[in-house]
Parts: structure tokens; sequence; C-alpha cells
């Protein structure tokens, strides 16, 4: 195909699909120059239908207008649902049970099959399991391998090194089945040592629902652990979207325990910040938060287009202090 390209002399002739990474030792040569390398996750809330884009990443990169009111009423059950059936393709039309059987399924097979195929290398289909069940607990955390050891091995009562932790995270990675949320790196004028290791999510947050083996109605019953799923279903949609800005999602966090769950950030170094709140008693929190976060700043080395709060439901609209809330039926690109 390399040869085709150089012989043909043309653009967009060709179109390559992987469900996983190529392992580098079986590549004879990398395409650079020839191929673009495209990440396709699954789907987003606005390609599912569930938002109408009213506010647009792109604005809150750039002008950052107010944003008119508009209301968007969707219960709590409604939500959770949406992130037990995910945002896989083959789903769009399939009710909860029959999704959670697919998902349940995946993880499965992902656990006893494609984990040993990706680099023909045997891993314990057990312990894989007991890893995606402690990746899934503590989705949209900062967790560390040491956490990953200690889950593994409190149920499984056998030693387990911190390379083979590593291993199976890399492996997973290949895989597409999880992907990292890295730390900001920007100008802080606070003395705060900050957090370097990588918050932990699955490329579909229905993933955590079925490694744990849970439905909506046992979701509703824990609505914290809930808000945490909602988060990483809200960073999966702005990776989406900032994808086709040119832009990285990233989250902070200091030794203080000063926290922001994403960081939109362009090549051309305009942010916008996000704190993600599933229920809307909770906005006055993420407000005060967010400008606490910005008076730790450097701003005359940042260019900040924006603060807003991603909800669950409510209205779409900007405060008197300029942060928006973004209901996550609005948000788009």
């Amino acid at each position: 195909m390399r040869h085709e390209v150089d012989d043909r002399v043309d653009k967009g002739q060709f179109i390559l699909t992987g469900s996983s990474t190529p392992d580098e030792l079986s590549l004879t040569h990398s395409g650079a120059g020839r191929f673009v390398v495209l990440p396709m996750r699954t789907l987003s809330w606005q390609e599912l239908g569930y938002s109408d884009g009213y506010v647009k990443l792109g604005k809150l990169l750039g002008s950052n207008d107010k944003i008119d009111s508009k209301e968007y009423r969707l219960s709590v059950q409604e939500i959770i649902k949406r992130l037990v059936i995910g945002g896989w393709p083959e789903l769009v039309d399939i009710d909860e049970a029959g999704a959670r059987k697919i998902n349940t399924s995946y993880i499965k097979l992902l656990a006893e099959v494609d984990i040993s195929h990706v680099s023909d290398v045997k891993r314990d289909p057990v312990k894989v399991r007991h890893l995606l069940r402690s990746i899934a607990r503590n989705i949209s955390t900062i967790t560390g391998v040491t956490t990953f050891i200690k889950d593994i091995q409190s149920v499984d009562n056998e030693d387990l090194s911190r390379p083979t932790v590593m291993d199976y995270l890399d492996a997973l990675d290949r895989l597409m089945v999880i992907e990292d949320q890295l730390a900001w790196n920007t100008h802080i004028r606070s003395s705060a040592t900050l957090r370097k290791t990588p918050k932990r999510h699955f490329t579909d947050v229905s993933l955590a629902v079925a490694a744990l083996g849970l439905d909506s109605t046992s979701l509703f019953n824990d609505l914290n652990y809930a808000g945490f799923l909602f988060e990483s279903q809200v960073i999966h949609d702005l990776r989406v979207y900032a994808q086709t800005l040119e832009a990285e999602v990233y989250y902070y966090r200091d030794s203080f325990g000063l926290e922001v769950d994403a960081i939109v950030q362009k090549s051309n170094g305009e942010v916008a910040i996000f704190e993600v709140k599933l229920g809307e008693g909770y906005i006055e929190e993420a407000t005060k938060n967010l400008l606490s976060f910005v008076d730790n700043l450097d701003t005359s080395k940042i260019k900040i287009t924006s603060l807003n709060v991603i909800t669950g439901s409510g209205y779409a609209y900007t405060r008197a202090d300029g942060i928006n809330v973004i209901p996550i039926g609005a948000l788009g690109v």
C-alpha cells in the first residue's frame, strides 16, 4: 500500500482500520509522511442525538459569547441508563438489558482472549478481570499502580509485581480499552506540588459498568459513583469534540487538594476549563473551585477563554460572574 501511494501520487486513497495498536516489532514501515493516524472513539452524546450542540466547544475556546438561557431537562435515571448502554454504534437501538449482555460478554472475551492475542503473550484472565474491576472502581480518579496491585491482591491472595500490572495496563491501552487523562503542565503561582499520575478512564464508560456487573438500578442507588461515571462520559465527549479542534483534554490537581476535572487546550495555547457535576445542587461548589484555581494561575502566560460547569440537567446559561453552566445535552462541537 505504501508503494501504491507513492506510485499513484494522490491523496485520500485508502482507509486502514484496526481495533488495537500494532506491535512495533511487527512494523516494517511506519507510514510516516504517507498516512495519518486518527483515533476513533465511541459515539459522543451529540453523535447519538442526545445533545443538540447548542453550546459549542469551539466557541468556548474562542470568543466565549454569553450563552442565552435554554432549558434541558433530563432525569438522573435516563442519564444513568445511557451510561450503562454506552456509545457503541451497534447498540444505538438496543435496550439496557440487551446492551448489558453484549458489554459483559465483551469484558469476558477481552480478559480471556484479546489481551493475550494483542502481543502473543499469555496473561492470566482472572487477574485481568480483577484489574478491570479495579480500574472501574477508581474511574475518573488519580490512581497509581500500587492501588491496582492492592485491589488485585485483596481478592486473589497472590503476589503481583509492578512490572506485571504495568504490562497489563499497556496491553489494555494498546487494545484501546483504557485511555489515560494526563496532568496539565502550566504556569502556576502556588507553591503546591503538581500531581503527575494520570487519571484512568475506559474508552467507553459502559465498560466500567460491565466490568463491575452493575445496572441502572444499582447505579441510581449509588449516585456518588454514578457521578464519577458521568465525569468520565463528559471527558469522553470533550475528547471527541476537542479532536476536531486540534486540542487535548487534561486535568489538574496539586498537593493542596485543588483539582479541576478538565482543561481543554488548543495548540495555540487557548484554554477552556471545566468542572463536572452530575447534580445541579453542586454548581456553586464547582464555580468556587474554578475561581480558586484561576486565582493561582499566572494569567499573563495563559489565555483562558472560558470557565465552565458541565451538569446532567438544567439550564444552559452564563452566570453573572461569567462562568458558563452547560448541561451535557447542550454540549457539542
